[in-house]
C-alpha cells in the first residue's frame, strides 16, 4: 500500500495538485504573516535588475522563499530532479520562479553551465548549499564555485515565522502556517575571487556556513521560535 500511494504521488495530476495546494499555503503565509526585514538593502540592486546575484539559503527554509523576492525580475532556483524536487519546482512555478535541475553538491555538469549563464544573463539564482541530501546547515562546494565563475557576490538569507510546524525530515524542514510574525534576515555578501586556491575557497566555506547559521539564529529568535541546529548541534530556545 506505501509503495502505491507512493507511485500515485508521482503521478503528473497529482504532483500538480499537491503544488497548487501548497502554493495556496505560501500565498496565504506570504499575504498574512506581519513581516520584518533586516538588511535588504543588499538584495535591492538585484530586485531592480542591476546585478545579479545568488541566494543562499538552508535547505530547511526553502518553503518560505516566494516571500523573500519581492521583484518582477527574473529568479531561478537549483532544484533536485529527484520526484520531491519537481513538486518544488512546480510549486514555485506558482510564483514565477524558474528551477534548473541539479544539485549544490556537485560542482560541474551541464547544471553549472546552465547556472552560470543564467547568472551571466543577469537574472539571479537561489541555492541551498546543503542540499538535496544535507548534512543540515552544513555548506556544500558548488555555491562557491558557482560564484567564482559567474563572478557574482552571494548573499546568505534566512526566513522564519512563528506559526509553523517543523517536520523530523533530515533538514528539519519548516512548513509555514498563516496569521503570525515573520524575519528575514538578509547577511553579509560575499565574493569569491576568481583566482582563490583551495585553502582560500575552504576559508571563504566555512565563512559562509557560520553567517548562514548565525542569519537563521537570528531570524527563529527574532520570531520567538526555537532555534533550529546544525546537524549534530543541541536545539536551543530563542
Amino acid at each position: 500500500m506505501a509503495k502505491l500511494i507512493k507511485r500515485l504521488g508521482r503521478t503528473p495530476f497529482v504532483q500538480r495538485t499537491l503544488a497548487a495546494l501548497a502554493a495556496g499555503l505560501m500565498g496565504a503565509v506570504k499575504a498574512t504573516t506581519r513581516w520584518q526585514s533586516i538588511g535588504a538593502d543588499v538584495a535591492a540592486p538585484a530586485w531592480a535588475g542591476d546585478k545579479p546575484v545568488i541566494v543562499a539559503f538552508w535547505h530547511n527554509r526553502l518553503a518560505m522563499m516566494p516571500a523573500c523576492w519581492p521583484s518582477s525580475k527574473p529568479f531561478h532556483m537549483l532544484i533536485s530532479s529527484h520526484p520531491d524536487g519537481r513538486l518544488i519546482a512546480n510549486t514555485i512555478a506558482h510564483f514565477g520562479f524558474g528551477s534548473i535541475a541539479g544539485s549544490s553538491t556537485r560542482g560541474g555538469g551541464e547544471a553549472m553551465r546552465q547556472l552560470v549563464r543564467t547568472l551571466k544573463n543577469g537574472e539571479s539564482i537561489g541555492i541551498t548549499p546543503d542540499g538535496p541530501r544535507g548534512p543540515r546547515m552544513t555548506a556544500g562546494d558548488g555555491v562557491l564555485a558557482l560564484a567564482r565563475l559567474a563572478g557574482v557576490p552571494i548573499l546568505p538569507l534566512a526566513v522564519s515565522v512563528s506559526n509553523r510546524v517543523v517536520l523530523n525530515t533530515w533538514d528539519r524542514l519548516i512548513i509555514p502556517l498563516p496569521f503570525g510574525r515573520g524575519a528575514m534576515i538578509w547577511g553579509q555578501p560575499m565574493t569569491i575571487p576568481r583566482d582563490a586556491d583551495d585553502a582560500m575557497l575552504a576559508d571563504l566555506r566555512t565563512k559562509l556556513e557560520e553567517e548562514l547559521i548565525r542569519v537563521s539564529a537570528e531570524a527563529d529568535a527574532k520570531v520567538g521560535q526555537t532555534i533550529i541546529m546544525r546537524e549534530g548541534a543541541t536545539n536551543a530556545r530563542a
